[in-house]
């Protein structure tokens, strides 16, 4: 993944209004404190990177930029102490100002992003600041509103894919044109996963095909989601159960993945409008209840039920 992060910002794939933003901001040396924040494998921390390479030469760039992410130590005495003594030291013989990028930012904590406001306004003259995060809501307002924000979004697939394709060529893996639906489907826009699902998948598997990525991550093909619906709406109760038990403990799938699919073709399959809100209201209540850790198998049980209960009632209205 490191191999092929961009180099420059030109690399970069997505987000062109933002880099336009960004690079007009570097022309005229007139860059603000920048707060970047969006989900993870979207080109922030990329970005940043970028930025500083184009303002600072090779050797400047130790003395220059200062990185500290969420495996440093950036408590309050941090921001006192190294933060604030790289922000408020000049920069002798040369004009231009320092950088400090704060990546995951959002791990600070409050007591850390409250020191870090008054240092961001005492050297704005001499130091950038660059917050990164992945939520928003966990970085105090007051900083919020001394930074320009810029949102990542996940990238879409017509970006992904290009970006896939060199990598592939590159490296000389074996992809097949499902298997590269399955890759920008499953990292939902996470250029990182979807590199990390890759390489992963062409060292086990040799070939990348729609198949291999979905066993590889241990997610529920299109078809095994078939037949779970086919039995739970075709079979009786027990047989039902036991089917998707035993694909379960074949395959290795987990109910909440299992749930997640299904949800879809609920979506698509043809209801009764009010049968259809009944079995949505089951389905999160299901999540709900998984997402708190109960037993599978109880929830798997309740999930064929409302299934069945579905059934009878479309049965019963036809």
């Amino acid at each position: 993944v490191e191999k092929y992060r961009p180099q420059a910002l030109s690399e970069l794939v997505s987000h062109g209004d933002i880099l336009s933003t960004v690079q007009r901001f570097i022309s005229e040396d007139r860059l603000p404190h920048l707060l970047l924040y969006g989900p993870p494998g979207t080109g922030k921390t990329s970005t940043i990177l970028a930025c500083a390479r184009q303002l600072y030469r090779e050797r400047e760039f130790g003395s220059m930029v200062l990185e500290l992410n969420a495996s440093d130590d950036r408590g309050i005495d941090i921001v006192r102490g190294p933060i604030l003594s790289f922000a408020s030291t000049r920069t002798i013989f040369k004009k231009g100002f320092k950088l400090v990028i704060l990546d995951e930012a959002d791990a600070m904590t409050q007591d850390a992003q409250n020191a870090l406001r008054r240092v961001i306004e005492k050297f704005t003259e001499n130091t950038r600041f660059c917050l990164i995060c992945n939520y928003l809501s966990k970085i105090i307002p007051a900083l919020q509103s001394r930074c320009t924000r810029f949102r990542f979004g996940p990238l879409t697939p017509e970006l992904m894919v290009p970006r896939l394709q060199h990598v592939i060529q590159q490296e000389g893996v074996d992809v097949t044109e499902d298997g590269m639906k399955a890759l920008v489907t499953l990292s939902s826009g996470d250029m990182r996963r979807a590199l990390n699902i890759l390489q992963s998948t062409s060292m086990a598997f040799g070939k990348v095909t729609e198949e291999s990525v979905y066993t590889c991550t241990g997610h529920p093909l299109k078809s095994d989601i078939a037949n779970i619906l086919d039995w739970m709406l075709n079979q009786d109760f027990s047989t039902a159960y036991r089917k998707i038990m035993e694909l379960k403990t074949l395959k290795g799938l987990a109910l909440q993945d299992i749930l997640t699919e299904i949800h879809l073709f609920v979506h698509r399959v043809d209801f009764p409008p009010s049968i259809r809100i009944q079995l949505l209201i089951k389905l999160a209540d299901i999540e709900y209840r998984l997402a708190a850790g109960t037993s599978e198998k109880i929830q798997l049980s309740s999930l064929i039920a409302a299934f069945q209960v579905t059934r009878d009632l479309v049965v019963a209205e036809a």
